[in-house]
């Protein structure tokens, strides 16, 4: 007779054996029909523990990419001269993470801070010109993301392929008369604060309709944001993608408040 101590224990199981057995043959154990039981009425896995991106996380990683440009900013606020710092670093470090195929957080942290630096330093430059302009600024943009968030989250507002390709060439085209400006401005050819922003058609400054048709190209960016966390998480990509949301979303609304900041400068007046 088998020793009881064995026999009854399920390590050493005829079972078990069978397993062994069939393990050292290379072939799969067949399972019992209690343990398909058992599997098929365990619980869904959920997206956090398969490691696929989920809104929580991703609204962690982009409040966590926020709190370290803060810190930036209150640097670059008391340091204006390291905007020239934060402006460079922060340009090196989005070309490198826009092309690098999995996301770094180190890198992603990196460019949040020397986007701090910037803004910091922008919006001190700024306040000395204008009063009371830097918190006009954050109310706009914390306005301007509520309320596209909340049409976003309602089916009001969608990315859309004829939608994208207007803003692609808008892109282009305020960029190319950004550079044009910024060349005119450095050779003295135009010498006002805003260079070519400040020609007025009808007695209207050029910046004007021009800051308030790139805010709005900010706010279809940020629904362009939006869309992509949306669809992460519908197909399940892998958790470190968040990152590359919440990157995506600190560009647009840092460029989404600098461009309020100078299109504000507009209707106050300066120091």
């Amino acid at each position: 007779m088998a020793n009881p101590a064995f026999s009854n224990s399920p390590a050493f199981s005829a079972v078990a054996a069978q397993k062994l057995a069939a393990r050292q043959n290379g072939v799969p154990p067949v399972p019992t029909p209690g343990q398909l039981q058992e599997h098929y009425g365990l619980p869904d896995a959920t997206p956090d523990q398969m490691e696929r991106m989920t809104y929580q996380d991703t609204i962690f990683k982009t409040l966590a990419g926020f709190a370290v440009l803060l810190v930036g900013a209150a640097i670059g606020w008391v340091f204006p001269v390291l905007a020239i710092v934060g402006l460079i670093a922060g340009l090196v470090l989005a070309l490198v993470n826009i092309f690098k195929k999995k996301p770094s957080p180190g890198l992603i942290l990196a460019y949040a801070f020397a986007e701090g630096l910037l803004v910091g330093g922008v919006s001190m430059f700024f306040s000395q010109m204008w009063d009371g302009i830097v918190p006009m600024a954050l109310l706009g943009t914390l306005g301007v993301v509520g309320v596209t968030l909340a049409l976003f989250a309602n089916g009001k507002v969608r990315v859309s392929k004829r939608a994208t390709q207007i803003f692609l060439v808008a892109i282009v085209g305020y960029a190319a008369f950004s550079l044009i400006n910024v060349v005119l401005m450095m050779t003295g050819v135009v010498d006002s604060f805003g260079g070519m922003r400040d020609f007025e058609i009808l007695g209207i400054p050029l910046g004007i309709p021009l800051g308030i048709l790139v805010v709005l190209l900010a706010a279809y960016s940020l629904v362009m944001d939006f869309d992509y966390i949306q669809q992460g998480v519908r197909t399940g990509q892998p958790r470190i993608y968040g990152w590359t949301a919440a990157f995506g979303i600190i560009v647009t609304v840092v460029w989404l408040y600098l461009e309020i900041l100078r299109l504000l400068s507009y209707f106050l007046p300066r120091n």
